[in-house]
């Protein structure tokens, strides 16, 4: 039986781990030398490549001294943690990669402890060493002490170490002694990570990946535990619930490079996908035919947090999307369910509004920015955190976050962290930086981002990860500003935005379509104002003098999805179509929002 090793790379966000997996494809020869793909082959869909992290997890296998190694990449963000939690099931052992600056981050913690609870060996890489200021040995002493206090056995904190810069594409055993490859890193893997012992008995395979093709449907990933697997064979589906469906095996394909390769037999210990089994979950167990026998399901994190997704009923509706109407989102939303463990959904009352729970705004965001590309047209609610009752005391998720900037201004981040019922745990200076650590409610970091990069001057890092529940902490202040309102509907002309540039910020260009109740910008008050913008200047032939300046106008602010789902008040609405974000009152005319305010 050929040798096989099952690795997953973790990280925090940026620490480097899909620069380094597309250097050990290159150094395994995975591309023919006239090959060159650019960087970040793994990144490989838009939404990946635009925010330069990783969304998704992605399977690659190289071959590495007559041994294969399947290679794991991913996501590093706790928002994507469903997706990470899925796939370490498939892993012997980890390679966790630490930045030699910024040593372990709170995000590393998060799947390390997932890697750590699951018994699967690490080995630590110390990358980055090139950069100024770093210290490679303080940092792997750090993660020694993390290890230690996450509960790591003995034989996991007796961990390997190699240091070198994946980006310059060497790695070594001594950081003061560059060599010329990435070999040392390889042949650790070959030596620490364990091969999979494979016990006896009946086939078992837990399915933790799913993958989709339009011309075979649905695509079971996962790593088989003992037995064989072959083409055409008919086997025994344990769904989670213990309930046992009967299926059969069209095609076997095990990964080779950064495809897949058609195979008839399948040995255990090896990651594989199946083609043609029917109604299949994640978390299902392939089993013996005769006497089937299921493995442990996976277990997910629950949600933090919610949306409410909706039609489009804005005046503007149907003039961008393809799909529009409350079936064709209720379908997206179906499928997405499918692959996303972390997503849940809820039907409301009206049978046009979904509640969508996920583990946070950056989590939702992206499944609303993948939907407004496919051309669907949908409105996002507020989002709000999910209060739970433990032993009848209302209780709401706390995140330790942290926040990495510049000494001169940490005063003012930590004001706005308190206001926000933040309690500060450490604050340690690195250089000319200050490292602050908080304890923090979810609903107080919704829109806290925005404002500390303003107060910043964009130089704030700011990472955070669930802890726990703790009893509600009271109210935590919302946006100070009220909005400016359009009264009419029509489109925005320079010369009334320049008479009103005094009022607020605008969201708008001049020119632009808007329409009644349309959020266009933000009042330099508490209360929200209704304006006309549709209005032309008077082409009468009396003047003043003084009347003709010309318009000077203010760039307008243009926010990202993740920013308007942060800025928008309970009474708003995010309008999402694939070509604009809006921001809208949920009742457009002025007389509703009254009539609201009186009831």
């Amino acid at each position: 039986m050929a040798k096989i090793k099952n690795i997953a790379i973790i990280a925090h966000v940026d620490h480097g781990k899909t620069t380094l997996v597309d250097k050990i494809m290159y150094h395994c020869h995975t591309f023919r030398e006239s090959e060159n793909t650019g960087d970040l082959f793994l990144d490989n869909n838009d939404l990946e490549r635009e925010r330069g992290i990783t969304i998704t997890s992605k399977n690659i296998a190289v071959t590495y001294k007559d041994t294969k190694i399947n290679v794991i990449d991913t996501p590093g963000h706790a928002d994507f943690g469903g997706e990470v939690e899925r796939v370490l099931n498939m892993a012997d052992g980890v390679l966790l990669l630490v930045d030699a600056f910024e040593g372990p981050m709170p995000q590393t913690r998060f799947v390390l402890q997932k890697a750590l609870d699951l018994g699967l060996k690490p080995c630590v890489v110390v990358n980055k060493v090139d950069k100024e200021n770093c210290t490679p040995d303080e940092v792997h002493e750090a993660v020694f002490d993390l290890m230690f206090e996450l509960g790591a056995e003995e034989w996991q904190l007796d961990f390997p170490v190699v240091y070198g810069s994946a980006k310059n594409n060497w790695m070594s055993t001594d950081w003061r002694k560059p060599t010329d490859s990435i070999e040392p890193l390889l042949d650790m893997v070959i030596e620490h990570i364990p091969s999979m012992e494979v016990e006896e008995g009946t086939t078992q395979m837990l399915i933790t990946s799913l993958d989709y093709s339009s011309f075979t449907g649905r695509i079971a990933i996962g790593r088989l535990q003992r037995g064989i697997l072959k083409t055409g064979m008919n086997i025994s589906l344990v769904k989670r619930d213990g309930k046992i469906v009967k299926s059969k095996i069209k095609e076997l394909h095990v990964f080779e490079g950064v495809g897949r390769r058609k195979v008839e037999e399948v040995q255990a210990g090896d990651i594989c996908a199946l083609v043609g089994l029917e109604g299949f979950d994640i978390g299902d167990t392939i089993a013996d035919y005769e006497n089937p026998e299921g493995l442990e399901s996976i277990a997910i994190d629950e949600p933090t947090m919610s949306m409410l997704f909706t039609i489009n009923d804005s005046p503007f509706f149907g003039k961008d999307g393809k799909f529009v109407t409350s079936r064709h989102i209720k379908d997206r939303l179906t499928r997405e369910l499918e692959k996303n463990l972390a997503l849940r959904v809820n039907a409301t009352d009206s049978a046009d509004k979904f509640l969508v729970f996920g583990r946070g705004v950056l989590h939702l965001s992206v499944l609303i920015e993948t939907m407004r590309r496919e051309g669907y047209e949908l409105q996002i609610g507020q989002p709000q955190v999910i209060i739970k009752e433990v032993d009848g005391v209302k209780c709401e998720p706390i995140e330790e976050m942290t926040i990495d900037l510049p000494e001169n201004v940490s005063g003012k981040a930590i004001e706005m962290v308190t206001i926000r019922k933040g309690e500060m745990l450490s604050m340690e200076a690195k250089g000319d930086r200050m490292v602050c650590k908080f304890l923090i409610p979810s609903r107080g970091i919704i829109g806290l981002r925005n404002q500390l990069l303003t107060a910043t001057a964009g130089e704030a890092i700011m990472t955070h990860r669930f802890v726990e529940y703790q009893p509600l902490k009271g109210g935590i202040p919302e946006r100070q500003n009220g909005s400016l309102v359009s009264m009419e509907k029509g489109q925005a002309i320079p010369y009334s935005i320049d008479k009103l540039q005094d009022r607020g910020k605008f969201f708008i260009d001049p020119g632009e379509d808007i329409y009644e109740g349309q959020v266009i910008g933000e009042n330099s008050r508490g209360d929200d104002m209704a304006v006309n913008v549709t209005k032309t200047k008077k082409m009468s032939n009396v003047r003043s003098s003084g009347t003709d300046d010309k318009a000077r106008i203010i760039p307008a602010i243009k926010f990202s999805l993740e920013e308007a789902l942060e800025y928008i008040q309970k009474d708003e609405y995010v309008e999402v179509t694939p070509h604009h974000i809006r921001l809208r009152k949920i009742l457009l005319t002025e007389t509703e929002r009254k009539r609201n305010k009186s009831n």
